[in-house]
């Protein structure tokens, strides 16, 4: 396995990496801030501080890129439906449910995906795709307990609903990486994000909670924040390597981080489903990354 998709794949392990322990960091976060707003607000704007120090320090000697209507509006597209509004559906959600089943909600973006990738990107789906989708998503079940305790309350639907809009950025995204650095992507989507979540916080009645929050619920944001830099960068160079579906079913790994987390710190016991689950889960992971890329519908 060689070339850019190789690549894809393996920061793809990477993002999932970081994103099973971003779930599960956030899951303590929440509760020490309470307000999910609040925490939202001030973990995205640290991930967006890190992204452009970093991204200004890469390009110092760069000229700014010229961006066209379209482009500006593609941007603003992702700001609004990647780094705002699903994060406040998502941590309000979390706040109401497990971090295993976030987890379980969130890493259905596979399914949400691939049907929105085959018909919007031209993406095609060859039969390893096709199991690797339906182990992840056995997996998934099997993982979360056969879905034991779960149901679609409000924090479930949040989750659902962010979810849902996280998937329609993964296209958006795909579309602008053809002319847009995907490092570029990463700092609108949390520069640009973050301030609509400023905004948001003064309109609703969470602005004095956003000022006083605590060197406690800082020091969370400012943890949590670095994951969240970590994680858009790696995913944005991803997407940018490999088709969106492979490197979304790569991403589901990232249940199996956060449910052996969840084992390790908080003695979760791993019962023969879980570990069936997990077994499930790395099989798809590792059928989706190995799966021979389908060629491109001209669309």
């Amino acid at each position: 396995m060689r070339g850019p998709r190789a690549q894809g794949i393996v920061l793809a392990f990477g993002t999932a990496l970081i994103s099973g322990v971003s779930v599960f960091v956030n899951s303590y976060g929440v509760r020490v801030v309470r307000d999910a707003t609040v925490y939202t607000t001030a973990k995205n704007l640290v991930a967006a501080a890190v992204l452009i120090l970093l991204v200004a320090g890469v390009r110092r000697r760069r000229p700014a890129p010229r961006l066209s209507r379209r482009q500006w509006a593609g941007l603003l597209a992702v700001a609004v439906v990647g780094g705002s509004v699903p994060f406040v559906l998502f941590f309000n959600g979390l706040a109401h449910a497990s971090s295993t089943h976030a987890a379980f909600v969130h890493k259905t973006l596979v399914l949400w995906v691939a049907l929105l990738a085959v018909p919007l990107l031209g993406e095609r789906l060859g039969l390893l795709q096709y199991v690797a989708i339906g182990l992840l998503l056995g997996g998934q079940v099997a993982l979360d307990g056969g879905l034991g305790g779960f149901r679609f309350g409000t924090g479930e639907l949040m989750l659902l609903a962010a979810t849902l809009l996280w998937a329609v950025e993964v296209i958006v995204v795909k579309r602008l990486l053809v002319t847009v650095a995907p490092d570029l992507l990463a700092v609108a989507r949390m520069g640009l994000g973050v301030l609509l979540l400023i905004g948001w916080v003064a309109v609703s009645g969470h602005w004095s909670g956003f000022i006083g929050l605590s060197a406690e619920g800082w020091r969370w944001a400012a943890l949590t924040g670095l994951l969240l830099a970590g994680y858009v960068a790696t995913w944005y160079r991803a997407l940018a390597l490999a088709p969106a579906v492979d490197v979304t079913a790569v991403l589901v790994v990232a249940a199996v981080i956060t449910a052996l987390l969840n084992a390790i710190v908080k003695g979760t016991v791993v019962t023969p489903q879980a570990g069936i689950g997990i077994a499930l889960l790395m099989a798809g992971a590792g059928l989706a990354a190995l799966a021979r890329p389908q060629p491109v519908l001209a669309r």
